[in-house]
């Protein structure tokens, strides 16, 4: 597959590109654990065939320790026996936020009601940014058939 255009020759792009890592990186900062915050993204990604993310982020998680068990069953969470509680909540409210389109009321007070019984009001918050900074990201790669397979583990720090 090739990219329909070189999104980090633009500035414009790059610019847009900066803030939203720079939105990450306050997430980054909050008490959201930071394998729940790779589940998240890589759920995401899943859902919206984002290629580029999901390249990434599986790389990512894998490097800061995550293990191939847990990575190849985020897609199948429900049914799997190795995510947390809390892990769950937050897949669920991830899957929900991504179709939100697709809920006639937006995101069930169940859903947000079983989030808040394992996270705090700035990691709800954190979590809920990162699910659409994610979405942002995973849209963007998407239109733009950004190609995946290359990603080298820390390459995000090096983006222009």
């Amino acid at each position: 597959m090739e990219a329909r255009l070189n999104a980090f020759a633009s500035p414009v792009t790059g610019k847009l590109v900066k803030h939203l890592i720079a939105a990450g990186k306050v997430v980054e900062g909050t008490g959201l654990p930071a394998a729940t915050q790779e589940l998240v993204k890589i759920r995401a990604s899943q859902i919206n065939g984002c290629g580029g993310c999901l390249d990434m982020h599986t790389k990512e998680a894998a490097a800061a320790g995550e293990t191939p068990l847990r990575l190849h069953l985020i897609a199948a969470w429900r049914e799997a026996t190795v995510f947390t509680d809390a892990e769950r909540a937050a897949l669920e409210l991830t899957e929900q936020g991504t179709r939100i389109a697709d809920a006639a009321g937006g995101v069930p007070d169940e859903v947000w009601a079983n989030a808040a019984q394992h996270y705090d009001e700035e990691q709800l918050l954190a979590l809920v940014s990162l699910i659409a900074l994610i979405n942002t990201f995973n849209r963007l790669n998407v239109i733009l058939r950004q190609p995946a397979g290359g990603y080298q583990v820390g390459q995000l720090a090096h983006l222009p």
